[in-house]
């Protein structure tokens, strides 16, 4: 069996990132293993000579515990399945990246990315005969089969804390501040800080709202004496209309965004209150990542190698019912993990009075 594993972060970025490449290090070299970073996910392959590095216990220090983001870069946007060429066209570059990563000698590649990561990276392990791994990573929390995934608790607890920030000046201007998240695709962010911060209304796509309900809410509040509110929404939270808002980037790319400027006018007109807006953006990407992502993230770095050694590929590794496990990848692509309106943290929030729009 080769002892030479290759490792990288795919797709967005999220604390924790440098804790699973830490324990995956030094879990490696106790093995017995070679462990070479790969970088800008499996973009850094394609460039002539590929862009890598061996890392070594030496390298990877305790600070890298502490340190956001990812030492190996990453990227969300270069498929190589259909990589983006200079001249707007796009190609298919997976031989171009087997064939550079049989040249490293690497046989065993663990990745470290969210469902969108794993479809491609599951691809390119069978089209080259190359034995893969999955980490699960995402403030969206939405890869299935797993409890939790990197970087999502950092990213809950971010949206808390502006939240707890947001509802002084709320109080001392009797406003309504609603306070927009990320979360793609999934209202998990959402869900979970707005009860740990207290909103009092929760906006998630997978619950319909209606205006009117989040009016009533809002004015019940305010007739029991309080002077403010607070609105948390997920950022894929469709419009009325059925219609997903959307920011446009340089290149045409599309992020869902604005939602929460959506909503801000049209709460003001149904409540006759002053509303405003903040986006969190990507500020719940950065930072220190909390000691639950540590925790998870070393876990699983851990988890991943001994897999390696044990010769059991086209797993994933993930966190269920107080340890860590591993599925197999093709139950994580089937299907994404989104908030199940009947479940037991939907529940806890309507015990709390907290309304959702419906």
């Amino acid at each position: 069996m080769s002892k030479h594993i290759g490792i990288l972060t795919s797709g967005g970025d999220c604390a924790g990132l440098n804790a699973v490449l830490r324990a995956a290090v030094i879990r490696a070299h106790a093995l017995g293993f070679k462990i070479t970073g790969l970088e800008n996910g499996t973009a850094g392959l394609l460039e002539s000579p590929p862009h890598v590095r061996e890392l070594t216990p030496a390298d990877i220090t305790p600070g890298l515990l502490r340190q956001g983001g990812t030492i190996l870069g990453t990227t969300n946007n270069r498929n190589p399945f259909s990589y983006p060429m200079p001249d707007g066209s796009v190609k298919d570059r997976s031989d171009e990246l087997i064939a550079a990563l049989n040249g490293l000698g690497i046989d065993i590649l663990i990745g470290i990315g969210g469902d969108g990561s794993f479809d491609i990276l599951s691809r390119l392990a069978d089209q080259g005969k190359i034995n893969f791994i999955g980490i699960p990573k995402t403030i969206d929390n939405d890869v299935a089969e797993t409890e939790f995934s990197v970087g999502f608790d950092t990213a809950v607890s971010v949206a808390a804390e502006a939240l707890d920030r947001l509802q002084p000046t709320a109080a001392s201007h009797d406003r309504v501040m609603i306070l927009e998240v990320m979360g793609r695709d999934a209202g998990h962010i959402a869900l979970n800080a707005g009860i740990a911060g207290g909103a009092d209304v929760i906006l998630i796509p997978e619950i319909p709202y209606t205006i009117n309900a989040i009016a009533q809410k809002i004015k019940a509040v305010k007739e029991a004496g309080r002077n403010f509110a607070l609105v948390i929404v997920s950022e894929a939270l469709q419009t009325l209309e059925g219609e997903n808002r959307e920011v446009v980037y340089y290149g045409g790319e599309k992020r869902y965004g604005g939602v929460g400027e959506y909503l801000g006018p049209r709460i003001a007109e149904a409540t006759g209150f002053e509303t405003r807006v903040t986006v969190l953006g990507h500020v719940q990407r950065g930072g220190q990542p909390t000691w639950n992502d540590r925790l998870i993230a070393q876990a699983f770095g851990v988890h991943a190698v001994d897999l390696a050694k044990a010769g059991k590929f086209g797993r994933m590794v993930g966190w269920a019912g107080r340890k860590v496990i591993d599925v197999p990848l093709s139950a994580v692509i089937a299907k994404p993990h989104v908030v199940d309106p009947a479940s037991a943290l939907v529940h806890t929030a309507r015990a709390l009075g907290i309304s959702f729009g419906d």
